[in-house]
Parts: structure tokens; sequence; C-alpha cells
């Protein structure tokens, strides 16, 4: 009886019982929650380039959150995630440019192991069929409406899309 008393109010002075594990939303785990178990199998598995990679993923929520002051939920973390991303094919034209391969090619790692943690992406008769219904929804007739329908559009394909490609396919669909 003494022990558990004493568990009890351990795990209730340090905090213990605020640390949920899986969202509330549903039993699946959150993804910042699957990001640390990830790192703790990279961990074990002594992957140290994967476990690099996700550190630096875990930085940049991290950084997120304490800059605005919130908790980041999965919406945020994927927002993190594809920014990170984009620098990351920004770097790889830069180092492909100048003939740095080797850097290039931990670059793409990068990519690959990122990625993994995006929902599944829409394929590009996906895409057109989100872009056609917007654009008829909003009545866009050119490229002066590019704006109207980029804003509509993007919410529907956040996470799951490349934004520079559905832009490409936004301007061609308005002619």
């Amino acid at each position: 009886m003494r022990r558990l008393w004493i568990s009890a109010t351990f795990s209730y002075l340090y905090g213990l019982h605020l640390s949920p594990v899986y969202s509330d939303k549903d039993n699946s785990m959150s993804l910042k929650a699957q990001i640390s178990e990830d790192m703790k199998t990279a961990m074990r598995a002594k992957d140290m380039q994967k476990l690099g990679v996700i550190r630096l993923l875990q930085a940049a929520i991290k950084q997120r959150e304490v800059d605005e002051r919130i908790e980041l939920d999965d919406d945020a973390v994927i927002a993190a995630i594809e920014k990170m991303l984009k620098q990351r094919r920004d770097s790889i034209a830069a180092f492909e440019g100048a003939n740095r391969h080797d850097l290039a090619d931990q670059e793409k790692f990068e990519v690959t192991v990122l990625q993994g943690y995006l929902p599944a992406q829409l394929s590009e008769d996906e895409i057109n069929a989100i872009i056609a219904k917007v654009v008829a929804e909003t009545g866009a007739a050119g490229a002066k409406d590019m704006g109207k329908v980029v804003g509509a559009v993007k919410p529907l394909v956040a996470g799951k899309a490349d934004m520079a490609k559905v832009s490409g396919l936004i301007k061609a669909a308005l002619g």
C-alpha cells in the first residue's frame, strides 16, 4: 500500500501523468510520438544516418514550439516536414549544380526519411480532379484568378502533394 502511495505521489509531483503517448482524437499514435519512437528504434539499431535526420526533424519541431509557444498538432508537424523537404530539394539542386554528388546523395537520403512521415501522396489525376472542382466552384476564368484557386486548393491537398507541382497544374488548368 505504501509503495502505491509513493508511486502515485511521485508521478503527480513530477508530472508523469501529463505526458500522453497517444493523441486524444483516436487510439493511433500522434506524429510526434511516432517520430520519437522511430528515433529510439534508430538508436537501438545504431543507424546513425537515419538518427541524424530524425534529430534534425525533432529540433525543427521543438524550435517552432518554443518560438510560437504552442504544442504542435499533426497538421503543424506535417507543415514543418514540408518546409524541411523544400529546403532539402533546393539543396539537392544546388549541390548537383556544383558537382557535389556526395552532399546531394545525403540530402536525397534525408528527403526519403522525411517523406516517410507524410500522408500518402495524391496522384496527378486526383489533384487535377480537385483543381477542376475548385475552378468550377469559384468560377475562375483565367490566370488572374490563380490566387483564388490556389487558396482554395491548398487546404485540400496540404501534406498530400507538392505545392510547386499543384501550382503548375493550376496554371495549366487556368490556361
